[in-house]
């Protein structure tokens, strides 16, 4: 399995797990129809894995960067001081002429955890276009 490690040592897969999928899906269907969910995550299924800065997600997705006292990224963090490989973040582009910001839809903890060990570590990610439906 291809692996890519950042400069302070995270350690992250090129595939995201399968149910990263699944979990996508289910957020993803309380913001769109299960027919948009489903093409989208279709769609994050067949995109290539590139990386963007962790700080530039959060600012192009709007939230705010959760802290270690949350029970989901402490988790992450763990595995990052373990060495326990992470899966990439999923998440489709946002739209200025929608007035849409980028949506996480799979990874948010991931991507507040990475930023924890360093704000400026890239994270791979698959991302794809918003349907408007």
């Amino acid at each position: 399995m291809a692996k890519r490690q950042s400069k302070k040592g995270a350690l992250w897969k090129d595939i995201p797990d399968e149910h990263d999928f699944l979990a996508a899906f289910n957020y993803l269907s309380l913001i769109c129809s299960e027919a948009v969910a489903q093409s989208l995550v279709g769609s994050l299924r067949e995109a290539p894995t590139s990386t963007r800065k962790a700080e530039e997600l959060l600012r192009a997705s709007g939230l705010p960067l959760v802290g270690k006292a949350d029970f989901h990224v402490w988790s992450e963090m763990e595995k990052i001081s373990k060495g326990i490989l992470l899966s990439p973040v999923l998440v489709v582009r946002g739209s200025m002429k929608e007035n849409m910001s980028l949506v996480i839809a799979d990874g948010y903890h991931r991507i507040c955890a990475s930023c924890q060990v360093d704000g400026n570590e890239d994270i791979p990610l698959r991302i794809v276009e918003p349907l408007f439906a």
